[in-house]
């Protein structure tokens, strides 16, 4: 286990020179380690306390024919996060690899962190979770694993989530990108109209052994990942909840996006996003540039939607993406555009009864 302060270095990317300093610690360990596992799980934590125990027991609780090994990097918590993993790391020392740092890596401008833990991945597969959310399915990795050793060609295997609400505000839905087990071209995997759950992807570890500038300087994880992975080959989706994504945890990247100025922050997003579709474009020698763009153009319709400006929401040259939408909060966009008052008043009047 290490326990890591600060780390200096010269004035190129912060992101990149993690990365960098990450596999020279990898390179290093590696005549340490034993026999290799088949599957490394990823798992990034910060103020976690709360929730971790869940993540790493359904970690634990995996019925498989192969052998893992639990990769955690913890920025520097405050709360007891750090303490529970120490206790993990204890009882299983095989099989938990944690660090745990003393001092926060994304306030210094690392907003990936998985780049910590990637370089450390000896499996041939890596399985993503952070530690907030967690495993409901004993045999979700098995089944995972099994398709992806039947088919090489396959570079990400997904499935979907049941939604679970921190404080019991939100009814419990579902994260569910399609409606049946199905496979994913790598032009759907760049322009699709719904997220994947983090939790739920499982893909072949060489995809991550060199990252890309535009994965290094991305402010999400999740979406840059994908865009690799859709270099590499298709996907398959699972119609299975076999993992929980909470929403309010208060030390979510969510959640923080919300505190302070939101409207500043969807413009500077929405301006990182294109910047990372227009940076994928070229490196992917425009093999996916109608679909690359269009993903960008969403983006930046989602954004008008989430800061309420529905006059470009609801017009003409957005309609398409508009129908994306569920019904339901299609319902409430037209609503509150038609009829801003009455809806402040219903509003209001709910939660009086809250």
């Amino acid at each position: 286990m290490k326990e890591i302060g600060s780390e200096t270095d010269g004035q190129m990317s912060v992101s990149a020179r993690a990365w960098r300093e990450a596999v020279r610690l990898a390179r290093q360990e590696a005549g340490e380690e034993g026999n290799a596992p088949l599957v490394s799980i990823c798992c990034i934590t910060y103020n976690h306390g709360p929730y971790i125990r869940d993540a790493l027991e359904g970690f634990l609780s995996q019925k498989v024919d192969f052998p893992i090994e639990i990769l955690i990097h913890d920025d520097a918590s405050t709360d007891e996060t750090p303490e529970i993993i120490r206790e993990y790391k204890a009882r299983y020392p095989q099989v938990i690899k944690p660090i745990l740092r003393t001092e926060n890596q994304y306030s210094k401008g690392i907003s990936n962190i998985s780049v910590f833990n990637f370089p450390r991945a000896r499996g041939k597969y890596i399985a993503m979770c952070e530690g907030d959310d967690y495993w409901i399915d004993p045999g979700k990795l098995q089944a995972q694993v099994d398709y992806l050793e039947a088919h090489p060609d396959c570079a990400l295997c997904i499935h979907s989530a049941r939604i679970e609400s921190v404080d019991g505000s939100r009814p419990v839905g579902r994260m569910r990108p399609y409606t049946q087990d199905r496979v994913i071209s790598p032009e759907e995997i760049v322009d699709k109209t719904s997220g994947y759950p983090t939790a739920s992807m499982v893909f072949p570890a060489r995809i991550m052994k060199e990252l890309p500038d535009y994965y290094l300087d991305c402010p999400v994880g999740d979406i840059p990942m994908q865009l690799m992975m859709a270099c590499q080959g298709y996907a398959y989706y699972m119609d299975r909840d076999m993992c929980v994504y909470r929403v309010g945890v208060a030390s979510s990247w969510t959640n923080l996006m919300k505190q302070g100025d939101y409207e500043r922050k969807q413009r500077r997003y929405c301006e990182q996003m294109r910047d990372l579709y227009q940076a994928f474009d070229r490196e992917s020698g425009g093999r996916f540039h109608r679909e690359a763009m269009r993903a960008a153009d969403r983006i930046y319709f989602l954004t008008q939607v989430n800061t309420k400006h529905y006059d470009r929401v609801l017009s003409r040259e957005y309609r398409g993406f508009f129908r994306e939408l569920d019904g339901r909060t299609r319902f409430f966009i037209r609503f509150e555009a038609l009829l801003p008052g009455l809806y402040r008043l219903l509003q209001r009047m709910v939660r009086g009864k809250n």
